[in-house]
């Protein structure tokens, strides 16, 4: 055991030694009580590296004490996936827990490899737990996300790692040996970037860089032990995330240099070109949204051209959008219009549709007054005519309100032509 890296050495073996993630493992959380029921459906862990995803699966197979088989998406294909549904088959008893299927990375599954899964997960012949770090929306098929809850996963923060730090310097087998004292963090902290694994590794290779059983943890000594070993903590991980923020950040700003900066790095550093690309089609739905609808468009054909061009010509296609994006006028109008309506959605409930804005498809609701009052905008001048399409009680509110761009503009004198006051 001593001869296994500090991250493995400190995994935890139960729910009460895991860190972080309070909001689906505290006491009364979601995820806990299912657990404590001896019961859990299918699920996907959603989060950064380095947050316990692992780490969670293990613990509840452990706690259920159901058998548990782990694949990786990187190394596993439809063949491992049937062999491990087989064994399953032949490990369920009447009334057990299903065997529980781990999958790593399972972004990284293909279709067909997640289509080999459907069958057994639906039936219950396996518990599918998948882990991954990119949004499953787009990287699970449709059919097996409907048929798994999604748990986001977040960094972990100040106080989990420092957490961490203690229980690692106190009661680590090969440190709790050495006097260690943690003068400073604010480096080891910033390094981690959130990622237990990360913060464990850093402390770990500062530690067996000294000298003796008296140990003091600088600033400095944490940034010097990463100069002489720049391998030392996964590089890939911070790119992802903080380069990927400053690349937005700078599309967000209207700055095309800063953008086009940012996204070599990324192409440098290995990241993943889908993953570039779908991000440029969120900036341009979220970020630049109606004051140039064509945005949207443009990246949607960056997406679909780089899937055909591959790379590294793909990188072209990438930078053509990136300017473009940057350059192009800016509204969030759409993304609040859509988050406001959300939050009304979740105020008032379920509210009836109006009867005029019911379908009538059948004798008996036609005679229950289903869509009577309906006027059809096309029988009367301009293709508009007013009526209410909200329910009553949330008559008058307004969640789009257009901003002060060319194209909205025009889009906010319009509805007032048509609306009135009501847009004033």
């Amino acid at each position: 055991m001593m001869n296994q890296p500090l991250a493995e050495r400190l995994r935890p073996k139960t729910l009460d030694d895991y860190i972080g993630q309070k909001h689906l493992v505290g006491e009364g959380a979601v995820l806990r009580r299912m657990i404590e029921g001896g019961r859990i459906p299918s699920f996907i862990l959603w989060g950064p590296p380095g947050v316990g995803k692992t780490t969670l699966a293990q613990i509840i197979a452990n706690k259920l004490d159901a058998p548990f088989y782990t694949l990786s998406a990187i190394s596993s294909g439809v063949k491992d996936v049937r062999e491990v549904i087989e064994k399953s088959k032949n490990n369920r008893f009447f009334n057990t827990v299903s065997p529980i299927l781990f999958i790593d990375e399972i972004h990284r599954f293909s279709k067909s490899q997640q289509d080999s899964l459907l069958n057994a997960v639906e039936r219950g012949v396996v518990t599918l737990i998948g882990a991954t770090t990119e949004n499953p929306s787009f990287e699970v098929i449709r059919p097996l996300l409907s048929r798994c809850q999604v748990y986001v996963l977040k960094s972990l923060d100040k106080n989990d790692l420092l957490t961490l730090l203690h229980k690692a310097i106190t009661e680590d087998i090969v440190l709790k040996e050495k006097a260690i004292q943690l003068t400073e963090t604010t480096a080891l902290l910033r390094y981690s970037g959130g990622d237990a694994r990360k913060l464990l590794n850093i402390l770990e290779l500062v530690v067996s860089a000294e000298e003796g059983s008296q140990i003091e943890i600088t600033d400095e000594k944490v940034v010097e032990r990463l100069q002489e070993n720049p391998a030392a903590y996964d590089k890939g991980g911070e790119m992802h995330y903080d380069i990927i923020s400053a690349f937005i950040k700078s599309i967000r700003g209207s700055d095309p240099d800063a953008a086009i900066y940012w996204l070599a790095r990324m192409v440098e550093g290995g990241e993943d070109p889908e993953f570039i690309a779908r991000r440029l089609l969120i900036s341009a739905a979220e970020d630049i949204g109606l004051a140039n609808p064509n945005a949207l468009l443009l990246a949607n054909a960056c997406f679909e051209a780089l899937k055909k061009i591959g790379w590294p010509e793909g990188r072209i296609i990438l930078a053509e959008t990136t300017v473009y994006l940057a350059t192009s006028p800016k509204s969030n109008s759409a993304y609040l219009a859509i988050d406001e309506a959300i939050a009304a959605v979740s105020n008032t409930g379920n509210l009836p549709v109006p009867l005029h804005l019911r379908n009538a498809p059948t004798k008996l609701m036609k005679e229950l007054d289903y869509g009577k009052e309906y006027k059809y905008a096309h029988s009367y001048e301009g293709n508009f005519v007013k009526q209410d399409f909200l329910p009553p009680e949330i008559a008058h509110e307004r969640f789009w309100k257009g901003q002060q761009n060319p194209a909205e503009s025009k889009l906010v004198e319009s509805m007032k032509r048509l609306w009135g006051e009501r847009y004033e």
